[in-house]
Order: C-alpha cells, then sequence, then structure tokens
C-alpha cells in the first residue's frame, strides 16, 4: 500500500471553554470556604487586587488630590527654590534617630514581645495550639518504660502500624521483617504496647479489645470475661436465654454483664483522633418578616475586592509606564476584573436559585419538614431560566439559614412519593415521619419494617417494605433486632 500526502478540507465544530469561562464555572461550584482561599490566593498573586470598600478608596483618592492641588497653589517660587532634592546616596541616614523610629514601629512581633518583664509573659504551655495525637500518647508512654532499646524500637514500629481506631493492623511477622528481629522479640514489643493507656489498645480485633478492657477491671475470669471469650456471637445477636442457659446463671445477671460490656469502648484510638468541628457558616440567609419571605446575601468575611488605584492611575498615564511593564498591568487587570465580575455573578446565582427555592417550598419554610414537596433542578432550572448543571454547581456545598434550621440548598430537592390520596410528599419527609415512629418505639419491642410500612400507611404514605429498609439503613438506624433493649 503507497504511502501518499494530500490536503484535505473539513468543517467542524466543538465548543471552546475559554480559561475565563472555567474560572467562572469552578468560583461557582466552591463553597464559601473554598471561595475564600481562592480569593485570598489571588490577592497575594496579583497586585492589582485591593481589599477594602470601593467607596472609601475613591474618597481617600479625592481627599488626596484635593491636598495636592492645595499644597501647589499655596506654594511660593521661594519655597520650591528652597526645597532640596533627595538623593539615594545614603546622605541624610545618620541624621535619622534609627532606635526611637524601630522601637514606635510596629514590625508585626507576636503579641509575647510587648511584655516588659518575664513575669508579665504568659507561659508557654498556655500558648500550645498543638492536639496530642494516639501516636503522641503512646510513645510518652513508650518513652517512660524501662525497656532495652531494641525493644523499644520494635514498640516504635507497633505503634506505626496502628489504625485511627487503635487497632493493629500488621502481623507480628510483618513487624519482625520490619525490624530484623524474631517473632518473640515482637511479641514482647506487642505486649508492652498493649498494657498501655487506653486500655485494648494495639489489639488486632473487637473482640480482645473489649477483653483487654474487662481485664483492665478486674473482671477477665467474671461473667462479663466469659461472655467476652467464649459467647461474643451470641452477644451480637442479642441471644441472652442462650447464654444464661451455657453458663448456668440467671437471666438478669447476663443482663448486667451485657450492659457493662456496652459500656466498654469499642475503639479506644478515636478519642485521641477526633477532628476538629468544622463549623457551617451559611451563604445566604432566610427571613420572615410578616407574611413574606426575604432572602439575603451573607457577605460578610467576603473580601470586598477593587481595583488598586496605583496602578489604575499608572495605566491612565501612559508615560509612568513603560511597554512590557503596561503589558504586565493589563494582563493583571484583565484577571483581576474578571475574578470580581465571576464572584458578583456567582452571588447573584446563588440569590435567583434561593428566591426559587422558597417559592416552591413555602409550605417548608413556614411550617417544617412534614410540608417539604417533591422538586427536582429542572424545575428551579425553568423557573429562573438557567441551565440544569449550573443549578447543581450553584446547590453544592452552598448552605441557607432559614426558620427552620441550616439546611444545604441541594436538600430542598429529592424525589416525590405518591400518597393514597392522589398527592406527593417529598423524601425527605418520609425519612423524618420513619425517624419519629423509630424514636417513639418500645425498645423492647421496635417495629419491625412491616410494621413501619403499616404505621405509614395510617399517614396515608404506600410504601413498599424494601423502601423502609432502605431508608432506614440511609438514616443508620439498625434493624429491629439490633435496636431491640432488654434492660
Amino acid at each position: 500500500m503507497a504511502l501518499e500526502i494530500r490536503q484535505q478540507l473539513k468543517l467542524s465544530q466543538q465548543l471552546v471553554m475559554t480559561p475565563q469561562l472555567q474560572q467562572a464555572i469552578k468560583l461557582l461550584q466552591l463553597s464559601r470556604m473554598e471561595l475564600l482561599d481562592v480569593v485570598q490566593q489571588e490577592l497575594e498573586e496579583n497586585p492589582i487586587l485591593d481589599e477594602g470598600q470601593e467607596e472609601e478608596a475613591e474618597q481617600e483618592a479625592a481627599e488626596a488630590k484635593e491636598a495636592v492641588d492645595g499644597a501647589s497653589e499655596a506654594g511660593t517660587e521661594a519655597d520650591q527654590e528652597s526645597a532640596t532634592e533627595i538623593k539615594g546616596d545614603g546622605e541624610g541616614v545618620n541624621d535619622i534617630d534609627w532606635q526611637t523610629y524601630l522601637e514606635g514601629y510596629n514590625l508585626g512581633g507576636s503579641v509575647a514581645d510587648s511584655y516588659e518583664d518575664d513575669e508579665d509573659r504568659p507561659s508557654y504551655e498556655n500558648l500550645l495550639t498543638k492536639k496530642s495525637t494516639l501516636t503522641d500518647h503512646l510513645m510518652w508512654q513508650l518513652n517512660l518504660s524501662r525497656v532495652d532499646d531494641r525493644i523499644r524500637a520494635v514498640a516504635t514500629e507497633v505503634i506505626g502500624n496502628l489504625d485511627e481506631d487503635g487497632f493493629f493492623k500488621a502481623t507480628l511477622e510483618e513487624v519482625a521483617e520490619a525490624c530484623d528481629c524474631d517473632l518473640e522479640t515482637a511479641q514482647k514489643a506487642l505486649e508492652l504496647v498493649q498494657e498501655f493507656d487506653p486500655p485494648g489498645i494495639a489489639t488486632p480485633d473487637l473482640q480482645q479489645c473489649l477483653l483487654r478492657q474487662a481485664e483492665s477491671l478486674d473482671m477477665g475470669d467474671s461473667i462479663v470475661g466469659i461472655i467476652l471469650r467464649d459467647h461474643i456471637h451470641e452477644l451480637e445477636n442479642r441471644k441472652y436465654p442462650a447464654i444464661a442457659k451455657a453458663l448456668g446463671v440467671s437471666l438478669d445477671e447476663v443482663f448486667e454483664a451485657a450492659r457493662i460490656i456496652s459500656n466498654l469502648d469499642p475503639r479506644p484510638g478515636r478519642q485521641y483522633n477526633q477532628e476538629d468541628v468544622q463549623y457551617i457558616t451559611a451563604d445566604i440567609f432566610v427571613y420572615k418578616i410578616g407574611d413574606e419571605f426575604v432572602v439575603v446575601l451573607n457577605d460578610e468575611g467576603l473580601p470586598n475586592l477593587r481595583i488598586n488605584s496605583f496602578y489604575r492611575n499608572a495605566m491612565t498615564n501612559d508615560s509612568l509606564v513603560d511597554e512590557k511593564a503596561g503589558e504586565y498591568i493589563q494582563e493583571k487587570l484583565r484577571s483581576a476584573v474578571w475574578l470580581i465580575k465571576s464572584i458578583h455573578q456567582r452571588q447573584r446565582t446563588i440569590y435567583k436559585v434561593t428566591k426559587s427555592i422558597v417559592k416552591f417550598q413555602r409550605e417548608f419554610f413556614e411550617k417544617g419538614i412534614d410540608y417539604l414537596k417533591p422538586l427536582v433542578l429542572r424545575d428551579v432550572a425553568e423557573d429562573i431560566e438557567m441551565h440544569e448543571s449550573t443549578i447543581s454547581r450553584v446547590t453544592t456545598n452552598k448552605y441557607v439559614q432559614t426558620p427552620q434550621g441550616l439546611f444545604e440548598l441541594k436538600y430542598f430537592f429529592n424525589s416525590g412519593i405518591h400518597t393514597t390520596g392522589g398527592g406527593s410528599i417529598a423524601s425527605e419527609s418520609v425519612k423524618s415521619r420513619i425517624k419519629e415512629i423509630v424514636a417513639g418505639e418500645n425498645p423492647k419491642k421496635p417495629y419491625s419494617d412491616q410494621k413501619i410500612v403499616d404505621l405509614l400507611k395510617k399517614d396515608n404514605i404506600n410504601i413498599a417494605r424494601r423502601t423502609v429498609t432502605k431508608y432506614r439503613e440511609m438514616l443508620g438506624i439498625g434493624s429491629s433486632t439490633e435496636r431491640k433493649r432488654l434492660f
């Protein structure tokens, strides 16, 4: 087959997203905290951007201009002749009292630098903000232990193989291979770590974890220890009569032992690995004033971006900048203007979407979750004449503070379930109703999924048993067997 070169004319259409459009889409789907990070980074990288109020900046510029004009008119030729030229060769440096200057100048040091003596200075313990982790807690105990360096090194390897719950996720063979030691040394190191606080740490599974905690309470040989050692599966399935029969004890004694076991910590390392609570700040507020709902954007904490007046004046006077500097300023200026426009567009879109949601879900804002209506993205998109993908981006990770509480905008979009009366109800309302039914049941005789179906039918909600099971699992509610409490 011969190869040849030929020219071919082809006409096609394709969608090309400009960098500016990509940035606008990215800003639209960012959460409030992520947007603040992006704005802060742009403020650091783009000298054209400035933070503050535009009105204040214009007023300051006008006042500065008036001051300069007034000084120019009042000046005389004698004053101009007596004025000396400031040179950059170091003249006049020795005339400045640098010691007084530095003492009166705020260098931005820490608060501790302002204390006059050590007695007024706060202790360093009070300034410590780093939270102790599980590894730190165990290494502190290891360093206080009187063991030889070989065991200490292997114990450090054991601590490094604990997960966030405190369970040992490696094998002795792997530890021995990593530390180049025998299994006996690895076993001693593991047993050393298992003696540390909190009790139950460095165990391979839940059964041994709870058994270690029972032994630390001197209950290893009691009914509690025997149940954990020999009848853990019956305990999981709440087969208390079978345990009582096997141990030859009364049912009340088994109940008491199960109550003690329920108070043990199944994840002993979790208390040292808990992440700090991240508080949610609402992007928008919905207030009820009279009979109307008012939507207000939350601009608190969001920097008010503007164009730096210095560079703006430089661009109006071509003689102040050369060609390369002008190109650089123009590029940064376009980037800054587009960022400001994109943020304003983002805020306007959130406002319009929230207004539309309030219109569709007015009964929810007035009466609560039981009156939440089925709603899909298409409904809001058609109402405000935007694309569904835009609505999806706007409602992700955006929160609204309402008279009924704080909700993600996505919360108001859910499928509908037909009622026996011919209407429809939102799936979130059904979940809320299931949660109420479970909360009001008798713990000794919890409702089965079929019983919940029958109770929902009384509220004109007709759903299948498998749907109840799905919603129950989504809510993190266990089955009737798991919810049963005999004591």
